[in-house]
């Protein structure tokens, strides 16, 4: 008896990456997690711009364009925008805010990140979030620290990882792994606006793509909360 072939794991989604990055090992706790839903929105589309689904439309929108991702993290937004051209502001509200337990039960799924149960007091059952075995976190830092700090031209990957982790504004607390410097701070700002770099240059239109998500995300974490 012939026995199937395991099928691998798909790679993981840019989503993944940035809330592995934003995880802190040593608190257990997500950063940025008040805001979290517009930043990991932000990377969905920016992956569906990776993957060219995504191009601008008029009056600064975006649009679906080409066949729909496969992956069920991607597929939602992307059907949403094949509806019709929507503002960014009005994608990351619509996508955002389910995206957590989904984007963290792969993360467990696939041993990035464990799930161990606890007790609160004695009595109530909960569970903490601990560093997985995989080390793929600190190959992501150590991907993004190259980008910002040693002056390394990264991959389209790799600079809208960075640019998303700088919009969401929590780059001040990696200070140990990534120092909070001017260089980085203006390398950082960047990627946000787009300028990846001379190997980038082909990639013209996912590179203004993710830039416009990238700075409705800005806008989104340092104004909107401010009128609510």
């Amino acid at each position: 008896m012939t026995t199937a072939p395991s099928q691998r794991p798909a790679p993981p989604t840019l989503v993944e990456d940035l809330l592995l990055l934003l995880f802190q090992p040593a608190s257990g706790t997500v950063a940025g997690e008040n805001t979290l839903f517009y930043v990991l929105g932000g990377a969905v589309l920016a992956d569906l711009a990776l993957g060219d689904h995504l191009t601008t439309a008029a009056r600064g929108r975006i649009s679906a364009v080409g066949r729909p991702p496969t992956d069920g993290l991607l597929r939602p937004a992307w059907d949403y925008l094949a509806e019709k051209p929507r503002g960014v502001q009005t994608v990351l509200a619509a996508i955002g805010p389910t995206l957590r337990e989904p984007v963290l039960q792969r993360l467990v799924a696939r041993g990035d990140i464990d799930r161990q149960p606890r007790k609160v007091l004695g009595l109530f059952r909960s569970t903490a979030l601990r560093e997985g075995r995989t080390e793929r976190r600190a190959r992501l830092l150590a991907d993004v620290r190259q980008a910002l700090v040693d002056g390394v031209q990264p991959t389209a990957r790799v600079a809208a990882l960075a640019a998303l982790l700088s919009a969401s504004g929590t780059l001040p607390q990696f200070h140990r792994e990534i120092p909070w410097t001017s260089s980085v701070i203006a390398r950082a700002k960047e990627l946000e606006r787009g300028d990846w770099g001379a190997e980038a240059a082909a990639q013209a239109v996912t590179r203004t793509v993710t830039a416009t998500v990238v700075n409705s995300v800005v806008v989104a974490i340092t104004v909107l909360p401010r009128s609510w």
